[in-house]
């Protein structure tokens, strides 16, 4: 069992703007939180299945997709759970039960913080 803290990324209310977790890598080095912030997301992203079930959720239709939709992945279904669990504890996935299924959606603000923390400023680009 992991002793590691599990600190959700920032979340904002409908009608609000997202709120980035870390500056852009280029604008300055991260404090201790930010980096911690930032690990959790790419350690979360930083398995092979996890990346595919994310990449699932997030390219499905409508935006959310039923965990039967995205289970074929070459895992059991019981580590299919593990991960999605994993990446709902990095705060990258939310989930809703309905019946006998659980739907799983991106954040939009999840997908709007990670373009802003790998955004290269716009002198780097030729």
């Amino acid at each position: 069992m992991s002793n590691a803290e599990v600190l959700p990324l920032p979340v904002p209310a409908a009608g609000q703007t997202a709120v980035a977790c870390c500056p852009p890598l280029t604008e300055r080095p991260f404090s201790a939180e930010e980096a911690e912030r930032a690990a959790r997301m790419f350690k979360a992203l930083g398995d092979p299945v996890r990346l595919r079930l994310f990449s699932a959720v997030a390219s499905h239709e409508g935006g959310e997709a039923c965990v039967c939709d995205i289970s074929d992945v070459g895992v059991s279904q019981p580590t299919v759970s593990h991960h999605l669990k994993k990446l709902k504890e990095a705060g990258l996935l939310t989930s809703e039960r309905r019946g006998t299924w659980v739907y799983y959606r991106v954040e939009p603000s999840v997908l709007a913080t990670m373009g802003r923390l790998l955004a290269a400023p716009a002198t780097a680009v030729r």
